[in-house]
């Protein structure tokens, strides 16, 4: 504890940069060993636990790729506008007979190619076909879009909607996946009320908004009541939710005498990182207690959810054993200049628009890591990495949209 009383009566002398705290946390994180077959219904956004191959060919059978007439091509040959190939239609193909299919029709022997409809015309019980058709043309081959034994995704991979149409159509119907990473969700904070606060009182929002971005980036967050800033009271929370796999509190981070946590975490387990290189948002803890990586985010709202982005989201997705996905993002001009201190990776608050002149973005409020407006009212931020001062006018910066999925 000695580390944290010297840290509390000094201020964050040192504050350690965002690639080294990462680092650390995913050293102390466990990848969760729970596995859970469920039906592709269930599966998006899912983890694989397993490599996944197919079992069959698709397509198994030589098919239409449009509406047409399956021809013999050798029947074809020669065929144009004014010397068109005329052929009998019937129920079946065969020498100078054509028959119609729809698209993903099997073409059967001795048929061997298409003919789009825009070039054959009926005549009578027959029709003239207008253009040389090629053996294979508008003809999807056996495998043409998956082999038998293809290798289809391996263990991590995340499953999207076009995924689990893929899986479906080689006959998959259900696949082994990770658990979702259980993540209790604990705010702190003894101003903190449900609802209806008196002075000096304030409506707990961080726990709520922590938990729904667990939940969109593949966790179940146990979203717990408040705790007050009392030692016994924050050492039985934590405790009580040692079976999950990531701990979250929010509030009591810093380094006030109401700022327990990182004391208790350390008297507890180890304290990994107290203080990082981030604006807003330095006073950030990350710890594990029994194995368990504890990340307690500040309690201003702004700090919590950069925290929560820079370090809850990645942890989520190591548990689960793959890597977050890159956010969305768009490249824009910057309206105005933003100031940032060298060393210190600043993440300001933007709303982007479309003008006449292309995509333009707008910082808002780069300071105030207590006003939760300025974040739903943004639409993502700019990164500022720690070598730079920041940016100007003009500059062609990338902002990125926090709330989209993993």
């Amino acid at each position: 504890m000695g580390d944290a009383e010297s840290v509390r009566g000094s201020g964050f002398v040192e504050r350690t940069r965002v690639g080294e705290a990462l680092e650390t946390l995913r050293g102390a994180t466990n990848v969760s060993t729970g596995t859970q077959t469920v039906p592709l219904a269930d599966a998006d956004g899912r983890v694989l636990a397993e490599a996944v191959t197919s079992p069959r060919n698709v397509p198994d059978f030589p098919r239409a790729a449009m509406d047409g007439y399956a021809v013999r091509a050798e029947d074809t040959f020669g065929a144009a506008d004014r010397s068109p190939a005329t052929l009998s239609v019937g129920d079946r193909a065969g020498p100078q007979r054509a028959t119609w299919v729809h698209t993903g029709s099997p073409v059967a022997e001795p048929a061997d190619a298409v003919v789009k409809t825009e070039n054959a015309r009926e005549v009578g019980d027959s029709i003239e076909i207008t253009s040389t058709a090629a053996v294979g043309q508008n003809v999807s081959d056996v495998g043409e879009d998956v082999e038998a034994d293809q290798h289809l995704f391996g263990p991590g991979k995340r499953l999207r909607p076009s995924d689990l149409a893929l899986l479906r159509s080689v006959g998959i119907e259900s696949v082994t996946v990770r658990e979702r990473p259980s993540v209790a969700v604990i705010p702190t904070g003894e101003e903190l009320v449900e609802s209806d606060p008196d002075p000096g009182e304030a409506i707990e929002t961080n726990g709520l908004m922590v938990s729904s971005l667990v939940e969109r980036w593949g966790g179940n967050a146990r979203y717990r009541d408040v705790v007050t800033d009392d030692r016994d009271a924050l050492v039985d929370a934590i405790e009580a939710d040692l079976d999950a796999d990531v701990i979250v509190t929010t509030g009591g981070s810093s380094i006030g005498k109401r700022d327990l946590l990182p004391a208790v975490v350390e008297d507890r387990g180890d304290l990994l990182v107290h203080g990082v290189a981030l604006k807003p948002g330095h006073p950030v803890a990350l710890g594990q207690v029994e194995d368990t990586p504890v990340l307690m985010l500040p309690g201003y709202p702004v700090a919590c959810i950069v925290n929560a982005w820079q370090f809850v989201r990645p942890v989520v997705s190591w548990t689960a054993d793959t890597e977050p996905d890159e956010p969305a993002r768009v490249e824009a001009d910057l309206n105005r200049k933003i100031r940032s201190e060298p060393g210190i990776r600043s993440c300001v608050r933007a709303t982007v628009s479309e003008t006449d002149g292309g995509v333009v973005a707008e910082p808002v409020h780069e300071s105030g890591a207590s006003i939760l407006s300025s974040v739903s009212l943004a639409d993502g931020w700019v990164q500022v990495p720690e070598s730079i001062e920041g940016y100007d006018a003009g500059d062609r910066v990338t902002v990125e949209f926090w709330e989209a999925q993993p």
